[in-house]
């Protein structure tokens, strides 16, 4: 499998459509991103649970999922489950960020996602991160969405359990659903490991990549 390198990252966009959404889909990416890259900027934004205890429960997580980096975390309050009737409000929240940053690497969800708060996100994100590099990670769900990726990520087996370590710690809330557990992260890793021939890996959607193919040095 080809690699290819983005250099120093020095800002972060994260956003995520509920409190959890980074975590699940590219927390594995966030760990080994801070630890390459120390003090690197990280702006989060969730579009819904805030004023909820989900707010403290992501403030906390991302926190842990972000160690040494300067991490700023916005939390919306847009109810779960209807983003396509709050999309101007989205869209103030997401070109207010873009004001306040430039980023080198920006994290969204996928627009092939079935859940309607994800999708749209995910459609918004290019209207206001025109020329940034977007990987557009996965969740995984009952709707059973999940497709063939562009990108991965590789996790060393440390850091693929310190993900679930940290989900499970940070998320009291979603502990009780049938699909929170250590398998369920733990197997889509692996499965995305074994398609990049590594142990773990996160995958994810790419939209669009300009290559320098010049020779260097």
């Amino acid at each position: 499998m080809i690699g290819l390198g983005t250099g120093r990252i020095e800002r972060i966009v994260a956003l995520g459509a509920h409190c959890d959404d980074i975590a699940i889909g590219a927390g594995g990416t966030l760990l080994t991103l801070c630890a390459g890259n120390p003090g690197v900027r990280v702006d989060a934004l969730v579009l819904s649970g805030g004023g909820t205890e989900r707010e403290a429960e992501e403030r906390a997580a991302l926190a842990a999922f972000c160690p040494g980096a300067d991490v700023e975390v916005t939390v919306l309050k847009l109810p779960d489950g209807r983003f396509p009737s709050h999309w101007e409000e989205a869209k103030n929240g997401l070109e207010d960020l873009r004001r306040r940053t430039d980023p080198d690497l920006v994290l969204s969800p996928r627009t092939a996602d079935a859940h309607q708060d994800h999708r749209g996100l995910a459609t918004l994100v290019p209207t206001v991160f025109r020329t940034h590099l977007q990987l557009e990670y996965e969740i995984a769900k009952w709707d059973g969405d999940l497709g063939k990726p562009a990108a991965y990520v590789p996790l060393s087996a440390e850091r693929a359990e310190e993900k679930v370590r940290l989900l499970q710690e940070h998320y009291a809330s979603q502990r009780h659903r049938p699909w929170y557990d250590r398998e369920a992260f733990l197997g889509l890793a692996r499965i995305r490991g074994i398609e990049c021939g590594q142990r773990y890996a996160e995958a994810f959607d790419l939209k669009k990549l300009t290559l320098d193919l010049t020779a260097k040095g």
